[in-house]
């Protein structure tokens, strides 16, 4: 009975002092193993978690009409889609074409007296005319006309040699131009964030709000 006494007691005092957390090393066995105190005290800033989570949430309800663009070109909106993609997100693509200029021009006028001459022909027939500028190697000659597409200053050359007037041609001052525009429609808080904070070089002119639709364009899914 004696044995059975010292048993216990020796049983209660191990017990005890594994409760306290005494034999934690000697049994590999923590007595707040099974509340973990210790990965409560790890625990950086707990109290933020919610507020993060909050704002987080908060963003992506979040709604606002992005655009970017002008884009002069189909490369740039290529590079651009691209870069999108890349990002996750999907645009619109709206284009609209603006026209060249065509002139018709003299040819080159490198003698003065040559082109005095020209000048007193084109005043007397009362015809408007101008210097030729934008083309360097063209220069110097006179601009007798502009024009906003090829055939038109063709057939505009083809009336003034009817007239006598020789030596005109056609030259290109400025190709036709496609110019775009991607727009997000619908897009959230963080895409948002994430957008205007982007590095990309195809992405460099940069996010606004939607401005007015442009009066002719094109739409289709980029």
């Amino acid at each position: 009975m004696r044995i059975v006494v010292v048993v216990l007691l020796a049983a209660n005092a191990l017990f005890f002092a594994w409760s306290r957390g005494w034999l934690d090393t000697v049994t590999g066995l923590p007595a707040e193993g099974g509340r973990e105190p210790q990965r409560l005290a790890a625990q950086v800033h707990p109290e933020r978690i919610q507020p993060l989570a909050a704002s987080a949430a908060a963003a992506l309800a979040q709604r606002s009409c992005l655009e970017l663009g002008p884009l002069d070109g189909d490369a740039p909106l290529a590079a651009a889609q691209a870069a999108l993609k890349a990002a996750g997100a999907e645009a619109q693509v709206h284009s609209s074409e603006l026209p060249g200029v065509w002139v018709v021009a003299t040819i080159k006028l490198a003698d003065p007296e040559f082109r005095a001459r020209k000048e007193a022909t084109y005043r007397q027939l009362r015809l408007a005319f101008e210097p030729l500028e934008g083309l360097p190697a063209e220069q110097p000659a006179f601009v007798l006309s502009r024009h906003a597409g090829e055939a038109e200053a063709t057939a505009a050359v083809a009336a003034l040699d009817r007239r006598g007037l020789k030596g005109l041609r056609v030259l290109a001052l400025k190709a036709p131009l496609r110019r775009h525009s991607l727009v997000i429609a619908q897009a959230d808080g963080l895409l948002a964030d994430r957008l205007r904070a982007s590095k990309d070089a195809a992405l460099a002119a940069g996010f606004k709000a939607c401005g007015a639709a442009p009066a002719a364009s094109s739409a289709a899914p980029g």
